[in-house]
């Protein structure tokens, strides 16, 4: 164990581990938002990110033609790309978060099936996407363009302020806090807080359930596609299987801060990264996805509802 490398580089640490923590919140979101509603996991959610992935890098790739080893962009032609790569993730893990709620929870939920059921029927899906993404691409590997330069902002102790890492920090902060004002604010978020509570009354009211499901695996899908947009941004790579640890690490930070709490996902997410990332600096890198399971198993063992579990059995979103 290495100890004097957290106090050598304690802000370095720090700012990698706010920028992989946001990643985690976003793909937790997603979770979350569907056990809010529907008291049910959604593990496809994770090979929703890893179709997410893919889904940036053919923007970039084939229709925008920008190769791998090409010149970083710059100026508008820049801007023009980012927003349609993030757009066209955001747009097709929504889609595909919708299908996977028609296919593997909707009629179920028509015959009264138990939660079991479903459950099984989400992991047939998980298992569906991962192995039909594994031999389309021959479980090779993809590397992304990068379109953007990784200039810097400038260095504090030791922390590199790029500009890929603060554009998702500030960008993860901006859709969680429009997120949490659509959920607490809007007529439509008001539905969702009312379903969460009870479908029962909420159906008494007038509330179209299946409607509500349905935007409620569509947000999820927005914040795990704008999850996947930042992921290939900052890392450039991904793989079939690179929503398993991924999906790991974002239910483990849902469960954390409490799952079915929007509050609760956000700062599960950050707890979370920066616990992996100041124990790879301390035990080794080889231990991180380690680190998320024993996180999982005391949270698990310690205090079941999370952080915010009393908020949980209030709100419920």
């Amino acid at each position: 164990m290495n100890f004097s490398v957290v106090t050598s580089q304690f802000a370095s640490l720090v700012l990698q581990g706010v920028a992989l923590g946001l990643i985690y919140s976003l793909i937790a979101l997603g979770y979350t938002m569907v056990y809010g509603v529907l008291r049910l996991i959604n593990f496809a959610n994770s090979e929703v990110f890893m179709v997410g992935t893919f889904t940036v890098l053919f923007i970039q790739v084939t229709v925008l033609g920008h190769a791998v080893t090409r010149e970083p962009m710059h100026g508008w032609p820049l801007i023009l790309a980012l927003a349609l790569s993030l757009i066209a993730a955001m747009g097709v893990c929504a889609l595909l978060a919708m299908l996977v709620e028609v296919v593997a929870y909707r009629r179920l939920r028509a015959k009264g099936a138990n939660r079991l059921a479903s459950l099984i029927s989400a992991i047939g899906v998980s298992i569906f996407l991962s192995e039909s993404w594994r031999i389309f691409t021959d479980s090779r590997p993809h590397a992304g363009p990068r379109l953007l330069e990784k200039w810097s902002f400038g260095e504090f102790h030791g922390a590199n302020f790029r500009i890929d890492t603060m554009m998702a920090i500030f960008a993860s902060l901006i859709i969680y806090m429009v997120l949490l004002r659509f959920v607490n604010g809007s007529r439509l978020g008001k539905a969702i807080r009312a379903v969460s509570m009870s479908e029962e009354n909420s159906l008494l009211m007038g509330i179209n359930l299946n409607r509500v499901v349905t935007l409620t695996f569509a947000i999820g899908g927005l914040t795990t596609g704008a999850a996947a947009f930042f992921y290939i941004t900052i890392y450039e790579n991904t793989v079939f299987n690179v929503g398993f640890n991924l999906g790991i690490a974002a239910f483990t930070a849902a469960i954390l801060g409490g799952i079915g709490n929007l509050r609760g996902a956000f700062f599960g997410g950050l707890a979370l990264g920066l616990t992996e990332q100041f124990a790879s600096a301390i035990i080794g890198s080889q231990w991180k996805a380690v680190t998320v399971f024993i996180v999982l198993v005391f949270v698990l063992l310690i205090k079941p509802s999370g952080i915010f579990g009393e908020a949980v059995q209030q709100t419920r979103t």
